[in-house]
């Protein structure tokens, strides 16, 4: 503690506070046209990162790599029709947005990089017909936001080869049908502008980039936009704290990260500082979500909307360097796909989690998400990935309790991710219908099924002890809040064994009254149970994952397909979940119970191991 009373903490948050109370004052349209750069490229990059990229190929057999699977596209891009106005499904033109955003990224950087005049000339074409667009779907924000985005890009980064006339359209379509619908939005605190999600940073992100590329013309109309940007993506900013976590998910995570740190990257190039916004709590940590949330199968713990494929991210490179985090440049090293940014932003530094000491177990507060791993560098250890969490986040499902399971290269506890997103009422009132949003569509409980939502929409549930030691790791979860209609106490544990190799799941509840239970585990295994019902075998390819039922006595297993129980709503349209089986528990006419199940990874010809017998939840790792 200093003298004085203050700690060395506290001085650190005045003087990031006054940082960011310093950059708003000056934050005037005047003062923005200011300080803007007034040669171009100014965003995201200078005229001698080009330069620094063309040296960088030649040293890099990486990069090298990077791009020529960059220019393989660009020659795919010529050989393709310019993108046209289609809403599919009346709502959303943003694969459009999104395709016009990849071309143009692609196109431009592969021209500053080979000044192949004909990369120049398909941008324009692509660029041309979306001017000509009748709006960029303004409802639909998002793809307002996209398109804006690649115009930024294709006027900054092309200035000098476009003339006057190419630079009016473009200027043009980036005023009438990004800026001043935005700048509409701002003034009257329109709903995404206010957001603390995903929408927020796409929308301020996109529409921030536009403004940036026409600020030193435009510095009234820019300078406003950017001054409600800059303001209103510190909302969704904040949900970083206290660890870099993301209550959406990882898909969203991805999505978020990525046009917050394009936004904050490009107010640097383009006006010398990011007015403090990156030093926002958790927002540096952020890096590690994608890392931990990753199982050695390359699969994500996939919780809320979204799928579990890996997280293809170039901003894991920018924050990399702003943050001196090597070990996320390993990340983006080892998963890029690539997007024109991983040559851009390309960084070698960085090892691998083991070599950088990173811990194998990781808790997330506020998302309250734990995952525990018994190696890194390893295809075949075993993950484990557990959530309490809060059913009020953006994207959520009632998946309160849920957990993923990799051993031995393969997943054999999923999560089923999203369902379609234009079924009827699907983030509205009839969300809670669709099976696969439920709590029966995940890897949790159910307690007393009916047609009401089987865990309770508003819930937000704890992590209420995390230990991580050499030879286990685990979790317990107070779930009480999701199922507080019909419960006193529902508490789960999940525990890897390192040194045992396997992984338990244990339950403790109590009911209000005598009711039944649920336990579920979806899987795209093959099942089959012994003659007990006591223990299930499952089998993928060579491997196999014996789940054992230590407790109660007279529970048994059962195997289902992934449909909604009898009980439970079954609208028209939902996905049918095809080649999913889900393991199951059912107790009926209970009080209490210890639900307790162990799951064992076994390699060809390995026998089973002997398991402990079930003990409290309030005695582990004692």
């Amino acid at each position: 503690m200093v003298e004085g009373g203050m700690s060395m903490n506290g001085w650190m948050w005045l003087g990031v506070v006054a940082v960011v109370l310093s950059a708003l004052i000056w934050q005037q349209p005047n003062d923005w046209a200011a300080k803007v750069r007034k040669s171009r490229p100014r965003l995201l990059v200078t005229n001698g990162d080009f330069e620094r990229v063309r040296k960088l190929v030649q040293t890099n057999q990486q990069a090298r790599g990077f791009y020529q699977r960059l220019k393989e596209q660009a020659e795919r891009i010529c050989q393709e029709p310019p993108s046209r106005y289609e809403i599919p499904d009346g709502l959303r033109l943003l694969a459009t947005s999104r395709r016009v955003l990849n071309r143009v990224y692609t196109l431009a950087l592969m021209y500053r990089l080979d000044g192949e005049k004909r990369y120049l000339e398909r941008a324009w074409r692509e660029l041309e017909a979306a001017a000509n667009f009748p709006d960029w779907n303004p409802k639909h924000f998002l793809d307002t936001a996209e398109m804006a985005h690649a115009f930024a890009i294709a006027y900054d980064w092309l200035f000098r080869e476009w003339n006057d006339e190419q630079r009016r359209i473009l200027r043009e379509a980036m005023v009438q049908k990004g800026l001043q619908p935005a700048l509409a939005i701002y003034r009257q605190r329109g709903w995404w502008s206010q957001a603390r999600h995903n929408w927020n940073q796409v929308c301020n992100g996109g529409i921030g980039m536009a403004a940036l590329a026409l600020l030193d013309e435009l510095p009234d109309l820019c300078g406003e936009i950017l001054s409600h940007a800059v303001q209103s993506i510190r909302l969704p900013m904040r949900e970083f704290a206290p660890d870099g976590a993301w209550g959406e998910g990882p898909g969203y995570w991805n999505y978020a990260t990525s046009y917050n740190c394009i936004f904050l990257a490009a107010l640097e190039t383009a006006v010398g500082t990011d007015f403090g916004l990156a030093q926002m709590e958790g927002f540096s940590e952020t890096g590690l979500f994608p890392i931990y949330i990753t199982g050695p199968t390359g699969r994500t713990f996939n919780f809320a909307d979204g799928g579990d494929g890996t997280l293809r991210a170039p901003q894991m490179f920018w924050l990399a360097r702003k943050f001196n985090r090597p070990v996320y440049a390993w990340y983006a090293r080892t998963t890029a796909t690539p997007h024109p940014l991983d040559l851009l932003w390309f960084d070698e530094r960085g090892n691998d989690p083991a070599t950088e000491k990173l811990p194998l177990d990781k808790y997330f507060r506020y998302v309250e998400v734990a995952t525990m791993r018994s190696a890194w560098n390893d295809r075949n250890a075993i993950f484990v990935g557990f959530k309490a969490g809060d059913n009020k986040f953006n994207h959520s499902h009632l998946d309160i309790g849920t957990f993923v399971l990799d051993a031995l290269g393969y997943r054999w506890a999923i999560d089923l991710g999203a369902d379609n997103y234009n079924l009827p009422g699907f983030f509205g009132r009839q969300r809670w219908t669709y099976y696969r949003l439920r709590a029966e569509g995940h890897n949790t409980l159910v307690i007393n099924p009916s047609q009401e939502p089987d865990q309770d929409p508003s819930a937000a549930a704890k992590i209420i002890r995390f230990v991580s030691l050499p030879e286990k790791g685990f979790a317990i979860a107070d779930l009480t809040p999701a199922y507080a209609r019909h419960a006193e106490k529902v508490l789960r544990g999940v525990m890897l064994d390192r040194k045992r190799e396997f992984v338990l799941v244990q339950d403790e509840l109590t009911l209000k009254q005598p009711g039944e239970i649920w336990w579920f585990m979806h899987t795209t295994a093959e099942v089959k149970l012994s003659d007990d019902g006591r223990t299930a075998t499952l089998t993928q390819g060579d491997a196999q994952l014996r789940a054992v039922l230590l407790s109660p006595e007279n529970a048994r297993f059962s195997v289902m397909d992934a449909r909604p129980l009898p009980t439970s709503p079954d609208p028209a349209g939902q996905n049918p979940n095809k080649g999913i089986r889900k393991l199951a528990v059912n107790l009926r006419e209970v009080k209490s119970a210890r639900l307790s199940v162990a799951l064992l990874p076994l390699r060809k010809g390995e026998e089973l191991r002997k398991l402990p017998s079930p003990s409290p939840l309030d005695s582990w790792g004692k």
